[in-house]
């Protein structure tokens, strides 16, 4: 796991992740250079399978190229099927953190994360809005990351679910409680509107994809978002 993610996880503070998925892919290089020079902390990169999301994005071939690009740590997020056995190589391609989503598996989350560690990437679980913490409150001593989803997944510029803000409470909460280290990421909908009640419930890095993508301040809104 990067220097980046022990740091924000031993003095605390809010990062921001630029979702890529929002970016503009004719010029990709353009664009992350572009959000890393406006003071983005991660780059959060959105893989779709087509199965477990109705829509297809990108696989290693495009986080390996990206990875080249940047010195921003990437968190690969994977909305597939069958997780397990993609993992080592979105790792390869240059991951600093790999989650997959407790829905996507009916068991072996236990063995996909003693896998990405092996590997010596961080490892994360993603849970869906109608998902409850206690789902997965059994594995959370031996996750880095837990991604907390405030829109249900399969396309950007969804629109943010408040209730979700209740999830992100007892994360924070269940973490201090127990001594936990994993960093709580919020991703969905966020917008300089809605990122301080964010903040506020104790998330750790909020991605945000068009409401930085889509404006013409990258700087301003990663600031904003920030707080």
């Amino acid at each position: 796991m990067s220097l980046s993610f022990r740091r924000l996880n031993e003095e605390g503070g809010v990062a921001v992740a630029p979702s890529v998925l929002s970016a503009d892919f004719s010029c990709l290089e353009t664009e992350v250079k572009a959000v890393e020079r406006a003071g983005a902390d991660f780059l959060h990169l959105d893989v779709m399978d087509g199965h477990f999301v109705p829509n297809i994005t990108f696989g290693p071939m495009i986080v390996e190229a990206i990875a080249r690009l940047t010195r921003l740590p990437l968190i690969s997020h994977l909305m597939i099927d069958d997780p397990g056995k993609y993992i080592k190589e979105f790792v390869d391609a240059g991951s600093s953190i790999v989650s997959f989503h407790w829905e996507a598996c009916d068991s072996r989350h236990e063995r996909i994360i003693d896998k990405l560690h092996s590997l010596k990437c961080g490892a994360g679980i993603a849970i869906n809005p109608d998902t409850p913490l206690s789902t997965v409150e059994h594995l959370l001593g031996s996750v880095d990351l837990l991604l907390v989803m405030t829109v249900f997944p399969g396309f950007g510029g969804q629109s943010f679910i408040p209730e979700v803000v209740e999830k992100i409470e007892k994360a924070a909460r269940l973490k201090k409680d127990r001594g936990f280290s994993y960093l709580i990421e919020v991703d969905g909908g966020i917008k300089p509107v809605n990122a301080a009640a964010v903040r506020k419930a104790g998330a750790q890095i909020l991605v945000a994809g068009s409401a930085v993508f889509g404006s013409d301040d990258y700087s301003g809104v990663i600031t904003s978002i920030r707080g």
